[in-house]
């Protein structure tokens, strides 16, 4: 590597490190030990942010003058869109929705601490990306300890090629990230660089007594927060949400349906609601309306003279449309079943209890059903 990727990655670590991101030893030595433009040879993308306007992606490759001090910034790198398109030989700036990206290094970091590895344990992690932080953890434990699973076979493969340029060799997996990897089992520690709406029990399965499980959940109101869960035993694991708002790109297999035609949203029966669309904007409010309704998103529609929140079960078509009308919260809802209603009941209970933020949620899993509360 040259003097200029020493010396910036010397800087970032440094920085990560007084501000207490980094506080073992062993990551810090681990961090500093790896390249992270190493995994970003086939360029990332800028964004371009324009108010009223589609985000647009500029291609940043090697040889770019912004290229290598833009690895060394804290923040995430958007590197394939659309699930094909890489930086490498494209010109831009391009529209298109990010199915890639190298996180930023604070959280990865932040994650591996999280993890509370000790040495010799075995590592799945689930969702390789770039194979930065398989890098991390292949420096950490040794690459024979960790298993990396990816279900898009070309970023498994440029990921491969990265880890192979430093002399890592971690077993790779090309396949869903759910099921895990049965084949190289047992793990004493799963971590998720996806988000997932549901902790899969097939990783419990594969992980030992007393294994820890760090991943990221959230729903399709784009509410997250980390989690790490104790394995007690196959079939079940128990723990609690940790802190930051920290969101992923959803595991593919978990993706929200499209939207498709939409239900006659003048149709339903008309209320006001003690409770407004407003709370939408709280992170830790839409995380508590996931929970009453996991299967609705959203929509804001200008109709009528004003714009109207609307809440849809695709699947099943029960939707909620929440508004303002005479000063005051109004909502009209139909299909099969009220989803309104159950926001409603689940946000009344969460604010009887002094609206605790996700912190004090705890998450349970027990053969395959998934749990999330909080003390009240």
């Amino acid at each position: 590597m040259t003097d200029a990727s020493l010396a910036l990655r010397a800087e970032l670590i440094d920085r990560l490190t007084a501000s207490g991101v980094v506080r073992d030893p062993a990551w810090e030595q681990a961090a500093r030990a790896v390249p992270r433009e190493a995994f970003l040879r086939d360029g990332y993308f800028s964004a371009i942010h324009q108010p009223g306007a589609p985000t647009q992606y500029q291609p940043v490759q090697p040889g770019d003058a912004a290229w290598l001090p833009g690895a060394y910034r804290d923040e995430s790198l958007v590197t394939q869109l659309d699930g094909n398109t890489t930086a490498a030989g494209t010109s831009g700036p391009i529209q298109g929705a990010p199915t890639s990206s190298s996180t930023l290094p604070s959280l990865v970091l932040r994650m591996l601490e999280d993890l509370h590895v000790e040495e010799d344990m075995r590592v799945l992690e689930i969702g390789t990306g770039t194979g930065y932080s398989t890098a991390l953890l292949s420096e950490r434990l040794g690459d024979g300890n960790v298993v990396s699973i990816e279900v898009d076979k070309r970023v498994s493969i440029r990921a491969g090629n990265a880890l192979t340029s430093l002399g890592y060799h971690p077993e790779l997996v090309v396949g869903d990230g759910l099921l895990g990897h049965k084949e190289s089992e047992p793990y004493d520690r799963v971590i998720a660089t996806c988000q997932v709406t549901d902790v899969p029990q097939n990783w419990i399965d594969q992980t030992k007594p007393g294994g820890i499980i760090l991943a990221t959940v959230g729903g399709w109101l784009h509410s997250s927060e980390l989690a790490r869960l104790t394995v007690i035993s196959e079939r079940e694991a128990r723990g609690h949400l940790l802190t930051g708002n920290v969101s992923f790109m959803l595991a593919r297999p978990q993706s929200p349906p499209p939207f498709g035609l939409l239900p006659d949203l003048d149709a339903g029966d008309e209320r006001t609601t003690p409770i407004g669309a407003d709370l939408l904007g709280d992170w830790t409010a839409r995380f508590v309306m996931q929970l009453a309704a996991p299967a609705i998103q959203r929509l804001d529609l200008p109709r009528h003279g004003r714009t109207e929140h609307v809440l849809l079960d695709v699947e099943t078509g029960a939707w909620a449309a929440a508004y303002i009308a005479r000063e005051r919260w109004v909502v009209r809802q139909g299909g099969p079943y009220e989803v309104w209603d159950r926001i409603e009941e689940q946000i009344a209970r969460w604010q009887a209890s002094g609206s605790p933020d996700l912190s004090a949620f705890q998450i349970s899993v027990m053969d395959g059903v998934q749990s999330v509360t909080w003390s009240e």
